[in-house]
């Protein structure tokens, strides 16, 4: 197997080579490849996503990916933006499991206000939505068979009751939901945020289209202790790549505070997609147990660091 490891940008530098190492522990035979990218690697070399580095990623079995920080700047490309169009990850899987709950939020992921279609005119600026028919039959069936294996409901998130784009994304997802034999709820998304948080086991499988998605994840963090503890999964027809939900944290790069529950989980999830899912059981519940005897790091109320950690979990992995 290869693994292509990403660390990216700011606190990615530092999470990712904890989950690389608890993959090494497991993995020790497979080979993992570094590769520079994001807006440090702009920053040294002019590109912020070299050629070899995107060659690399295109050969990898498996991306574990960091993060990258993207400046506001119009005339700067993101980097994972480009490389979910590049390898045509058009699904993004973030688990949000607790005491109670274990939801699956399926996030439709190349299109949507993120599809990068921008421009500026004198006095505006603009960025189109799109909503394709096969963009959103393909993050459907997605989601819907994630269904099937689970409890077998899903939950559209739209906003159709204001956007067009919406009302053709629930239409499209109903039909596919029918011919599935899958129950199936639609809600508003400003309401599912509320209700998610409030009511998170009412919810199983929860499909919507790219920013909504983005927004509804990132607050669902509230319900496990943030975004230092979300993993997720970008999953294309041929390639796959795994992240930690947060950003770069520049505020609190270098310190060897920052959570890496996130990456680790995120290693996990990329066992499991390459079949081993004994490893990335292993992780979890590693994790867990690390937790449950107070292992826990600055923005859990811990004063353990990154690196330590990361240590803790290593020692209940090779623990006999």
């Amino acid at each position: 197997m290869q693994i292509v490891v990403a660390p990216g940008d700011g606190i990615g530098k530092e999470v990712i080579p904890v989950a690389e190492k608890i993959l090494r522990i497991l993995h020790p035979d497979w080979e993992y490849i570094p590769v520079l990218l994001g807006y440090d690697c702009f920053v040294k070399t002019g590109t912020a996503l070299p050629k070899e580095s995107l060659m690399a990623l295109t050969r990898a079995d498996a991306i574990l990916f960091g993060a990258v920080t993207t400046p506001p700047d119009p005339d700067y490309s993101s980097v994972i933006l480009s490389i979910r169009k590049e390898l045509d990850l058009y699904a993004n899987l973030r688990p949000i499991i607790g005491h109670g709950f274990d939801i699956m939020i399926v996030r439709e992921n190349t299109e949507g206000l993120y599809a990068g279609i921008e421009w500026q005119e004198k006095d505006r600026a603009c960025s189109l939505r799109v909503v394709s028919e096969a963009g959103t039959r393909r993050i459907a069936r997605t989601a819907l068979a994630l269904a099937k294996k689970r409890k077998g409901h899903v939950t559209i998130g739209n906003k159709a009751n204001i956007l067009k784009s919406d009302a053709y994304f629930n239409r499209i997802c109903i039909g596919e939901a029918e011919a599935s034999g899958i129950r199936y709820s639609l809600k508003y998304i400003d309401a599912l945020v509320l209700d998610l948080l409030q009511h998170p086991d009412r919810y199983d499988v929860i499909l919507t289209t790219n920013i909504f998605g983005d927004i509804l994840s990132d607050a669902a963090g509230y319900l496990v202790g943030g975004l230092g503890c979300l993993p997720s999964a970008n999953i294309g027809e041929r390639h796959a790549l795994f992240e930690p939900v947060h950003g770069s944290a520049p505020d609190i790069a270098g310190t060897n505070t920052a959570n890496p529950v996130a990456a680790i989980r995120s290693a996990a999830m990329l066992l499991e997609h390459l079949g081993d899912t004994a490893g990335a059981a292993k992780i979890h519940d590693a994790i867990n147990q690390a937790i449950h005897t107070g292992c826990r790091t600055h923005d859990q109320g811990g004063s353990y660091t990154t690196s330590g950690f990361g240590e803790e979990i290593v020692r209940w992995l090779t623990k006999t």
